[in-house]
């Protein structure tokens, strides 16, 4: 059994821990919540472990996770059905990593990804339509349908990047644009499990360190690499400590409220102390890719027993209904307005105009020089060089 599952048991416990808590509030716009203990590296104190939320940020924080699963869900059927093409790396099963950590940070601070980016995307600001139609490679896409699953980008988010940790080194670099400029904001660099053995990241935690940028750096653990668990590519899986010196903390990454609790308490370490790395387990249900169906290196029970036990969008449903914060029945609403939205988001991407030949010279520099010249643009360079 995956480590992942080994921990599966106690996380559902401690969910069962802030339910019944929860349950005994006398008041119905606010409620407490007990997280799983953090683990804490280099750290004398961590983030709290009895975390207090209302009743608008359980319905914020609930609708953001639907609004990601169910968009995710639709990204996938529209990729069976050829209408989207390339790649597309879902987000399903991570909903919590995104949503609880853009609710502790500001939009002033900046965030950037790997590929599997579009839950990312939305919550920094982009709509389902313009997530969708971007999938679909249509012009009313976030980056006007060039960029497709990988390469997805709003105000100080940073992308979706194709190259397997390369956007640690950039997480770096903005952050160094923060400090440098005395601006109050922090960057968070994500990566996967996968990415974690790339060694570009120990240079990039070497020069955050040696600078004191403040950057948090996330390992989005999910358990698995590109068909491989982490337990067999890595010979130390305990990836919030491998900063060595930069301080780091383990979460669980199915529990929204301590991951947005986790990214509070590292967003002010960073801004007086430098660099920390956190480590959000978390865990995705499809394959790594949709060329990949994610059951050849593990079982379709491990999969459901995860869904029972520690899926982040039905735990917290359970969570804020105990405490008294929401009722079924706007559960119900909120999920059906989910599920409109996202059906007519969807009906657009198919339908929206695609570019025209023309764009595909075009965005190549932020300002081109008046006189610049494009091989297979401009006539005179392109009969020169047959």
């Amino acid at each position: 059994m995956l480590s992942s599952l080994r921990i599966g048991r106690s996380l559902a416990n401690s969910w069962i821990t802030g339910v019944i808590q929860g349950a005994h509030l006398s008041t119905a716009s606010e409620a407490s919540h007990t997280v799983m203990p953090y683990k804490l590296h280099l750290l004398e104190n961590g983030p709290n472990t009895e975390v207090t939320y209302t009743r608008e940020e359980a319905l914020k924080f609930y609708k953001q996770m639907r609004m990601i699963r169910v968009m995710e869900t639709t990204a996938g059927n529209l990729y069976k059905s050829k209408i989207i093409r390339g790649f597309c790396h879902l987000y399903s099963g991570q909903e919590a990593v995104a949503v609880g950590m853009e609710a502790a940070i500001t939009p002033q601070d900046s965030v950037i990804t790997a590929y599997r980016a579009h839950g990312w995307t939305y919550v920094r600001g982009i709509s389902v339509h313009g997530v969708l139609a971007e999938l679909t490679g249509r012009k009313t896409g976030c980056a006007n349908g060039k960029g497709g699953s990988m390469h997805m980008y709003s105000p100080n988010f940073f992308g979706g990047n194709g190259i397997v940790g390369a956007q640690v080194p950039l997480g770096a670099g903005i952050a160094f644009a923060h400090k440098y400029q005395e601006q109050d904001n922090v960057c968070i660099a994500l990566y996967g499990d996968g990415a974690a053995n790339q060694g570009q990241l120990y240079e990039a935690f070497n020069m955050a360190k040696l600078w004191d940028l403040p950057c948090i750096f996330v390992c989005e653990n999910n358990g698995f690499g590109m068909g491989t668990s982490a337990e067999r590519a890595a010979a130390s899986t305990t990836y919030y400590k491998r900063g060595d010196y930069v301080p780091g903390l383990w979460v669980d990454g199915m529990d929204v409220l301590a991951v947005k609790e986790a990214t509070r308490f590292a967003k002010d370490f960073v801004l007086k102390n430098g660099p920390i790395l956190i480590e959000a387990a978390t865990y995705r249900y499809h394959g790594h890719s949709m060329s990949d169906p994610g059951t050849s290196y593990r079982t379709r029970e491990e999969i459901q027993e995860v869904r029972q036990t520690r899926d982040p969008i039905g735990k917290f449903k359970e969570v804020i209904i105990n405490a008294g914060l929401v009722t079924n029945e706007e559960i119900k609403k909120l999920e059906d307005e989910v599920k409109k939205e996202v059906g007519e988001a969807a009906e657009l991407a198919k339908t929206d105009p695609e570019l025209p030949l023309n764009e595909l010279y075009t965005h190549i520099y932020v300002d081109p020089p008046k006189d610049m010249k494009v091989r297979g643009c401009d006539d005179s360079i392109w009969s020169d060089t047959r």
